[in-house]
């Protein structure tokens, strides 16, 4: 069984940036921004603040619903 994508996950991917990129720069552990990658975890608002936080460093018009289905 293949790793889920999420969009969030597909958007690493075609940046070229990993987990732990993103992980140090929204300052939440690699277990938890794995799991959010793979979709076995939710993230609260505050975590997806943080998240955001992180990738509008590297694209400043990025929006929460490009990323999560919240």
């Amino acid at each position: 069984m293949g790793v889920k994508k999420t969009k969030l996950n597909k958007w690493l991917t075609k940046e070229g940036r990993s987990q732990a990129w993103l992980a140090k720069n929204s300052n939440i552990s690699r277990t938890a921004m794995n799991q959010i990658c793979t979709g076995k975890r939710e993230p609260n608002m505050s975590t997806v603040k943080r998240i955001m936080s992180a990738i509008r460093k590297v694209n400043k018009d990025a929006k929460v619903d490009d990323f999560f289905d919240i």
